[in-house]
């Protein structure tokens, strides 16, 4: 038997720490997280949690094997979704962010980004080896890539711009003096232009226009017309990198799309000289760090553009960027909150005359 009169057991440091292989078999995991969250938004399974609930009964409602439900349920709560009663048997309820973005009954649900996101990065999972073969895909025909844009306006990036995207833009605005005074804004590529509608319902006086493709136009203007601000705000549809988006505005909101633009200089240049004297541009990118505890918030989710030719520039590059392009009193903000990953965040200003 064993002697319980021995010393405690000690065990050393070193086998308290994680194995130098944890962060990758982590990142294997992650994947099978992925798809737990997945399977349960595909099954509305959210929605069915606003109350405790056991895994018998959940099953029973979505027509799933009780047993195996137990455990998807046990693995959503370790994701920090769900809370659990430790009664027998164990019930499982939305924790608020749950409640808040996967019931498809809530106003700032985004199940459908996270599904769209969730088929994206699997199908660039299964891509990696020929991209990193055979190089660059042959781009898609320009009209499927509209076609592309106003379904994803309609859909998942809607849902980003609620629940994100548009608060992100107000309070940064917000903290910007010269917004409170200003007149015109461009919301450059703004997709269903819920980040120019919140700024006209934070800031009363500001009109302002939302330029997109012609079917994401399209989409804008609907929600425009449903936020009853028609009168103050319309859309213009075009192709930034050919088309006139206006001048003689006061702030222009930029955000994710200099990703897409071969020649950011002179698309900087043109932003510049839309902008009234005074003006201001807040301008929202991904950016590739050299620290790596930011570095890998990024490359994940930006690899598969950066592997089809599109721009993720490095740190601190855009912010010189933007002062040769003549922007004054450039200011930047790293990893600031945005969908799927954070983004630098920079103010710039085009000085006043005299």
């Amino acid at each position: 038997m064993l002697d319980r009169s021995l010393k405690e057991l000690v065990l050393s440091e070193q086998l308290l720490e994680p194995h130098a292989l944890q962060a990758c078999w982590d990142a294997q995991l992650a994947g099978l997280s992925a798809d737990a969250l997945n399977l349960a938004l595909e099954h509305g399974l959210f929605a069915h949690l606003d109350q405790f609930i056991a895994a018998d009964e959940l099953a029973l409602a979505l027509k799933w094997d009780p047993d195996n439900s137990a455990y998807l349920l046990e693995l959503l709560w370790s994701l920090d979704l769900l809370e659990c009663q430790w009664t027998y048997p164990r019930r499982y309820r939305n924790l608020p962010k749950a409640a808040r973005y996967f019931n498809p009954n809530s106003t700032d649900y985004c199940g459908d980004a996270l599904l769209f996101r969730h088929g994206v990065l699997r199908q660039v999972g299964n891509q990696l080896e020929e991209l990193v073969r055979k190089g660059k895909t042959p781009p898609a025909d320009p009209k499927l890539i509209q076609q592309g844009w106003a379904a994803a306006a309609r859909a998942q990036i809607a849902q980003e711009q609620s629940a994100v995207t548009a608060d992100v833009a107000c309070e940064i605005f917000g903290a910007v003096p010269e917004f409170w005074q200003a007149q015109r804004l461009l919301d450059l590529g703004g997709g269903p232009g819920l980040v120019a509608i919140a700024l006209a319902q934070q800031q009363h006086e500001l009109h302002g226009v939302v330029f997109e493709y012609e079917g994401a136009a399209a989409v804008a203007q609907q929600r425009i017309v449903e936020a009853g601000l028609e009168n103050r705000l319309s859309t213009l549809a075009g192709d930034l990198l050919v088309d006139d988006f206006g001048s003689g505005y006061d702030l222009i909101w930029c955000s994710s799309v200099l990703h897409f633009v071969p020649d950011i200089p002179a698309l900087l240049a043109r932003l510049h000289r839309a902008l009234r004297p005074g003006g201001v541009l807040v301008c929202c990118h991904a950016e590739v760090h050299t620290e790596i505890s930011k570095a890998k918030r990024i490359l994940h989710y930006y690899l598969h553009m950066r592997m089809q030719g599109r721009q993720v520039l490095p740190e601190g590059q855009l912010a010189q960027l933007l002062e040769q392009a003549g922007f004054d009193d450039v200011q930047q903000f790293d990893e600031v909150r945005f969908p799927v990953a954070p983004v630098t965040a920079l103010i710039a200003r085009k000085a006043c005359k005299g």
